[in-house]
């Protein structure tokens, strides 16, 4: 059975290389810059959208997995856990800020928060880690400064309603009373099998690379192929239309937010074309919501946590989001 799993996730890593590659050819065919193939203009549309969704998060992918193979193979657990608290509060702050040190948008951060889990990390603190780290992360904090250079509320703001909400987020799931019951079963699988064989460390390393790239890619291709798809049917200037009302300007960006599934280490230059029509909390709401709830992310991160548990996460950071929009334009 192992076996017939290992060969269908490799399947599933040679198919998306190859997916990847007739993406690409179609994208440059309907371009022209070479030879030119006639597509009706929504699906050259919804190619441009689901192509660049997956190039934008591939690195990041791939650096994630990379950084989740060190941890789980090469960093002693005792080392990682050494230097932080104990218990408590502090300890998901501390978790929170480890975001700071990686330049890793939310792609690559959900290998990371699984690699944490395999380390004796608890569900609730991977995602204090997961939530926080796309926004804290130092790529992410200058590109927002750069976007919103005049205005360093914007920033500070955004920094500072990441922090709120991780560590929220893993106050509440650290209540929860049955913690592996936060994780799916094929996780839980993943974890327990990388203690029954005692191969070298780069054989398991590689193994557990190629396990992590047939797990998340699946995920990544249908989260940006669903993100495309609504981009293509729901036309921006509704959505423009719509944010001229300050009462929907906040809902308005967030749902667009979850739509574009735009990667944190740009989307701030994405959010400074609306800046002009969109309040400036509507603003926050969308660099805030958007790392840590999209199309494309859920659909990840349900390779790891349960159904019911990113039904709850999304009404939560959603609510918290909204709050924090509403709570800019207040001030500002």
């Amino acid at each position: 059975m192992e076996k017939v799993v290992h060969y269908m996730r490799w399947q599933w890593i040679v198919a998306s290389a190859i997916l990847i590659a007739v993406l690409t050819d179609l994208r440059i065919m309907s371009s022209g810059q070479f030879f030119s193939i006639e597509l009706p203009n929504k699906l050259q549309d919804l190619l441009t959208l689901t192509f660049s969704i997956i190039i934008e998060s591939m690195p990041f992918v791939l650096l994630g997995i990379f950084l989740a193979v060190i941890i789980r193979i090469w960093v002693p657990a005792k080392a990682l856990q050494s230097w932080l608290p104990k218990y408590g509060i502090l300890r998901r702050l501390y978790i929170s800020l480890m975001g700071v040190l990686l330049p890793v948008c939310e792609c690559g951060n959900l290998p990371l928060a699984r690699g944490l889990i395999a380390r004796g990390f608890t569900p609730a603190e991977s995602l204090t880690f997961l939530l926080a780290a796309p926004i804290l992360n130092p790529i992410t904090l200058i590109t927002t400064h750069q976007a919103f250079g005049g205005d360093i509320h914007i920033l500070l703001a955004r920094a500072f309603g990441a922090l709120l909400i991780a560590n929220l987020i893993g106050w509440l799931f650290s209540k929860h009373r049955r913690p592996e019951k936060m994780l799916t079963q094929q996780f839980l699988a993943t974890c327990k099998s990388e203690g029954t064989h005692s191969h070298t460390r780069p054989d398991r390393s590689l193994t557990l690379f190629g396990k992590e790239l047939g797990n998340l890619l699946p995920a990544l291709f249908v989260g940006a192929l669903v993100a495309g798809l609504i981009q293509v049917l729901v036309p921006r200037d509704v959505l423009v239309g719509l944010g001229s009302n300050p009462a929907l300007s906040i809902l308005i960006m967030m749902l667009l937010a979850f739509i574009v599934s735009i990667c944190s280490n740009v989307d701030a230059f994405f959010a400074l074309a609306f800046s002009n029509t969109f309040s400036v909390g509507s603003i926050v709401s969308f660099l805030v919501f958007g790392p840590m709830i999209d199309i494309k992310m859920l659909n990840l991160m349900r390779t790891t946590y349960t159904v019911p548990v990113l039904i709850q996460v999304t009404a939560v950071v959603a609510l918290m989001s909204a709050a924090i929009g509403l709570a800019v334009n207040y001030a500002l």
